[in-house]
Order: C-alpha cells, then structure tokens, then sequence
C-alpha cells in the first residue's frame, strides 16, 4: 500500500495539533520563541507563545486533513492541484528546515560519542540539558515532515500520471533517467564530500589546539581536556560521513566491498543509503539556515577563523547533500512491480505455433 506515508502524516499531524491546541489554552509547553533559553540561533526565536502555538494548532490540524486527502485518487488538476502542493510542500520546508536549528545537528553529532562513553561516564554532561524540550519537538517536527513528504510526494506523482511508486512515466523529465543522474550527481557528491572533510580537518585542529593549550574553547562544557576528544569525535564523524557521501557515486556504495564479511558482494540496499544521508542533508540545511539568520556564519573569522570558516560552506554542503542523494536513488531505483512490464514466465508462455 503506497498510501501508509499519508495515514501516517495525518495521525502525526492530529496529535502533534493537539499537543500545540494544549499549549494554546494552558499558556504553557510552547517550546520555542523568547522562552527557549538557547534560541540564539532559531529562526522562531522572536515567536512568542501567544503567536506561535495557536498558529501551530491550525497549520498542523489543516495538515492532517490534506495529509489524509492525500490517500485518496481524486481527478485533481489546474489551479486546485497547485494551491494543495503549494500548501503541503510549504508545511514540509517549514517543518524541515525552519523549525529545527543547529542544536539538532550538533546532538546527531555528538550522539556517537554520548552513547559509547555513557557506560564509562564520559563526557560529564547532564544528558537533561542536551535532550531538551525544544530539541526534543524538533526531532518530532522533522519525523512529521519526512512523513508529509512521503505522502505529498505520492499524491503529486499519481495526479501527474506518473507512477506513485517510483516517480517513472512517459512524460518523466531527462534528468531524472539513470545517465542523467550520473551526470550531475557525481559533482554534487563530490561537494557534498568535500565541505565535511574541511569541517572534520578544522575540528582536528581544534582538538589539537586545545591540546597544545593554544585555545581554552569550550573546556567548560566538557570539562578539563575531555575537549581534546570531543573534537576528535567530531572530526571523526564528519570524515566518516564525507567518505559514506563518496559512495554515493563509487562502486563500492553499490555493491558491499570484500571485507565486509557476510556481506560481501551483495547489493548495498537502495534505502540504507538514502535515508541517512536524506536526514543528514535536512539537519545540515536547517541548521545553515539558523546560522545565516542569526548573522552567525557572517561573523566567522577572528583569532580562530581557520577553525570555524568551513561552516561559512555549509549553506552549500545540506543541498548538495540532497542532490547527490536523490542522484544515487534515481540512478539506483530498482524495476517497478507497478509499472514495469511484466513478462511471462516460462510455465505459462505459449507454445510455438499455438
């Protein structure tokens, strides 16, 4: 059934409504605007409550209803059919790219580091005050939009009479064909890979810095040298993630490599690729985003330019993050069971001269 995504996005959607319709009448639970403490880099920061929750509750109870109109297969064209996807692809970007900020980036960045060392007690952090309220509705809003997208994603290819599952069809633009996508993609993959290696080479220097004690940054939120390590990690997720983005147009992103035993030779599944590096390229996009309108990446420079400067690049690392990985799903997609042809098998073709 195609039409999960839609069922899914209205469920969310009601609930989510419903939640903020609380925060209307009680006055209290809004989690963003002037009452957030870390708001310096929301672009909801000067959203106050008696604005934003009520503004929340209808935005996302309209939504649950075109979501659930969304499973349906109406005649739907012109002027009607515009106005719903511009609506529904509104409250998708919204919900992916302005209600979340960098803080959501920064805990998936961190997050290796905070599960491995928790056994051990490292880092010594108050795991409270890194899974806050606001980060905790962020990471809502963002399963609601993949959701939304989903759903508004089918409903626009089924009315354009194209295939819902796979976005095939006669009148499917030549980029999107597998030769097409290779093109463009592979430069796309290619920036995408670069910006993170910058970024992983700057917080090496960061560690090392801190290290060698030429910088005392940040020591106060880890506490002691733990710094050192942090930068480490950090720098160790992002070049493992730019050498993950390379695969999106390397044989060995296809096909599992040698090494990998048990795996070894197998087709790499289409969604463990996509899927990741989809949800990575929301987080990075929202939180340049963030940056740019609090004028942060802006006033990137100073004594410690050399370790901040890659984040000016990350306004164009998200999208072409998005790119390479829609490139890597079009050029990947398997046969469709829906609109592919369907050939006889050998048990039921006719006999020769029947």
């Amino acid at each position: 059934m195609t039409d999960w995504a839609g069922r899914a996005a209205a469920a969310w959607a009601a609930l989510y409504g419903t939640v903020a319709l609380v925060w209307t009448v009680t006055g209290s639970g809004y989690p963003f605007g002037p009452g957030d403490d870390e708001r310096g880099t929301s672009m909801l920061r000067g959203l106050p409550a008696s604005v934003g929750a009520p503004l929340f509750a209808a935005v996302l109870l309209a939504t649950a209803v075109a979501a659930l109109a969304t499973t349906g297969r109406p005649a739907v064209r012109g002027a009607v059919r515009t106005v719903f996807l511009a609506f529904g692809w509104t409250v998708v970007a919204a919900l992916l790219l302005v209600v979340p900020d960098v803080r959501l980036l920064t805990r998936v960045g961190y997050a290796p580091m905070l599960i491995l060392g928790a056994p051990f007690g490292w880092p010594p952090v108050d795991y409270s005050e890194v899974v806050t309220w606001p980060v905790v509705n962020m990471a809502v809003t963002v399963l609601g939009g993949l959701l939304l997208g989903r759903a508004l994603l089918t409903w626009q290819l089924r009315t354009a009479g194209l295939c819902e599952r796979c976005g095939r069809g006669e009148s499917a633009p030549q980029w999107t064909s597998p030769e097409g996508a290779a093109r463009w993609g592979r430069w796309a993959a290619y920036l995408a890979a670069a910006v993170p290696v910058l970024y992983a080479v700057s917080r090496f220097g960061w560690a090392a810095a801190v290290l060698l004690g030429l910088s005392d940054a940040h020591r106060e939120e880890f506490g002691g040298d733990a710094v050192v390590l942090a930068g480490a990690g950090l720098g160790a997720f992002a070049l493992g993630g730019a050498v993950l983005t390379l695969g999106l147009v390397q044989r060995w992103g296809e096909v599992f490599p040698r090494w990998m035993l048990g795996l070894a030779g197998r087709p790499v599944p289409v969604k463990l690729a996509v899927v990741p590096a989809a949800i990575v390229a929301v987080l990075v996009t929202s939180a340049s985003l963030g940056l740019a309108s609090a004028g942060a990446l802006a006033k990137l420079g100073g004594d410690s330019a050399l370790l901040v400067a890659p984040m000016a690049l990350w306004p164009a690392w998200g999208p072409a993050l998005g790119a390479a990985t829609l490139a890597y799903y079009l050029r990947r997609r398997p046969a469709c069971p829906a609109c592919a042809p369907v050939e006889p098998s050998p048990s039921r073709a006719p006999a020769a001269g029947a």
